[in-house]
């Protein structure tokens, strides 16, 4: 079964440049979401809460560099600068504004794809306190290659409901308030969209959960959010 595909996020104003990182991203397994200005991508990045975003400095409406640092206000996403300015210093003021890595045009495939897994490698394990596989009774969740099992059985999650179950991951054995993994999950817009936890948590149940109305790992508190059991 296939594992979870990580949705990138490219924020390119250049016609050229987007056909050819979409066909470079698709053949590799991404799922994507396309911007052409820096509007357009901070409500993406907003509304979409993608695994990593790549950005050109150079957009029609305002500069990538300042696009990073409204992104870093709210969010810890990976952020590739991808520009034709190959200056150290416009390197050094894009990584100091909150970029994790820089990319400088023109590129290969290869090198894209191994600067995006990095990334996305980093923000796993600093996300689970660098364990790449979380267990807990039958229920394993191997972050290195975004695969679940239950009692050794692969489970097949959405991306959202993958990234429900990290973010509980991340914080297991505390609570969670509905406010908290609504803006981790689905980003800021959506922090009174309760109905999606709801729904989302009803999902999970039913594919991690022997019981799903006596819960072993994905616990209710009730009128506050919720708790991934850590023992």
């Amino acid at each position: 079964m296939a594992a979870v595909a990580p949705v990138a996020l490219l924020i390119e104003d250049e016609l050229q440049m987007r056909r050819f990182l979409r066909a470079a991203l698709e053949s590799h397994e991404y799922q994507l979401v396309e911007a052409t200005t820096a509007r357009e991508g901070l409500a993406h990045a907003a509304g979409r809460n993608p695994d990593v975003i790549l950005l050109d400095l150079g957009l029609p409406d305002g500069d990538g560099i300042d696009l990073t640092r409204r992104i870093r206000e709210w969010s810890s996403v990976p952020i590739i600068i991808i520009s034709a300015r190959g200056r150290e210093q416009d390197k050094v003021a894009a990584l100091d504004a909150g970029a994790d890595d820089y990319l400088t045009k023109p590129f290969g495939v290869g090198e894209l794809m191994a600067r995006l897994r990095v990334a996305l490698r980093h923000s796993t394990h600093g996300a689970t306190a660098a364990e790449p596989v979380f267990t807990i009774g039958g229920l394993r969740v191997d972050f290195e290659h975004r695969r679940v099992f239950v009692e050794n059985v692969e489970v097949h999650l959405t991306p959202t409901e993958y990234k429900l179950l990290g973010a509980l991951i991340r914080h297991a054995g505390k609570v969670l308030t509905h406010r908290q993994l609504l803006k981790e999950v689905w980003g800021p817009n959506a922090v009174d969209h309760t109905h999606y936890l709801r729904v989302y948590m009803t999902q999970l149940r039913h594919k991690l959960e022997a019981d799903p109305a006596r819960p072993r790992y994905l616990l209710t508190e009730t009128g506050v959010g919720y708790r991934l059991q850590a023992e």
